[in-house]
């Protein structure tokens, strides 16, 4: 079984602030670095470092080759990767002392997917292959139609959340993972097993993953309900984070772990790349996390 994650590949530009710049104000950042990024690009990449067999297919400009790079470092298969003629996408980033943050995405090249680069990409998958999508390109609903129509199993990370959600077939999504502000935008509920629940009866089929910061992470599907809680530990920047746990997450699964393992296993490797700075950079590795 391969997977494919058919998404967006940024270059993060991180301001490292005391707390976040205010309407009207101009603030001194504290220190600036450049990362590699995009939720794609780091969901990936936690793939590959949990040990699946991942090939990501997505756009770049020019100006974002070393990104291609470093996810084949990280054990991604990047043949399915083309250059466009617009600019890689960013991200601008404000990391404050709290390790919190406030990002604002610039789409670039992540807009640019066309109908015949879906099916060029497609054509290398089969039935029980498994497809993961964010909301950071464009074309989202028809790559989920697609993907179904050749027997594909789909994970869907509704992240940002808006009217392209709305317009995706989520009854077509076996694994739906997002947080509580995307939750509650989509079902209109705000308590964690509202949502859960709403979805799950919307949707009979599909595997919820909730996940709800340093208060753990719910699982809920049409037979077993389970919590995990967040690991304890010192927080230096949560860029990332979701990501890492969407990708080891998706790894343990596809291997047939039991939801209770693949959400202790994902929440592990959370809680490390908290406890570093950057979003790929402070995905771990598997041996880290066992």
């Amino acid at each position: 079984m391969r997977i494919l994650n058919f998404g967006s590949l940024n270059i993060d530009n991180v301001y490292h602030v005391d707390d976040f710049v205010q309407p009207g104000e101009t603030k001194k950042s504290l220190g600036f670095e450049v990362f590699p990024g995009g939720k794609g690009l780091n969901q990936s990449v936690a793939l590959a470092r949990a040990g699946a067999d991942v090939y990501h297919a997505g756009k770049i400009g020019a100006d974002g080759l070393w990104l291609v790079e470093l996810m084949r470092q990280s054990g991604v298969q990047v043949n399915l990767i083309r250059e466009s003629d617009c600019n890689t996408g960013k991200a601008i980033i404000q990391v404050s002392n709290a390790g919190q943050n406030a990002i604002i995405l610039y789409d670039g090249a992540n807009q640019t997917m066309d109908s015949v680069f879906i099916d060029e990409v497609l054509s290398n998958f089969q039935a029980g292959d498994i497809l993961v999508l964010q909301n950071e390109i464009n074309l989202v609903p028809e790559i989920i139609d697609r993907a179904w129509e050749r027997g594909m199993q789909i994970a869907l990370n509704p992240s940002p959340a808006n009217e392209v959600i709305r317009q995706c077939h989520l009854g077509k999504v076996r694994w739906l993972l997002l947080n509580e502000i995307e939750g509650e935008w989509l079902t209109g509920k705000k308590m964690p097993e509202e949502i859960a629940d709403a979805l799950v009866e919307s949707y009979p089929n599909m595997e919820v993953v909730l996940t709800l910061g340093g208060q753990g992470v719910l699982y809920r599907s049409r037979e077993k309900k389970c919590y995990q809680e967040a690991f304890k530990v010192d927080v230096v920047d949560t860029t990332g984070a979701g990501d890492t746990f969407t990708g080891y997450f998706l790894k343990c699964a596809a291997a047939g772990e039991s939801p209770e393992k693949a959400l202790r296993t994902a929440s592990k490797a959370a809680s490390i790349a908290v406890s570093r700075s950057g979003a790929a950079v402070s995905i771990p590795y598997w041996k880290e996390v066992q």
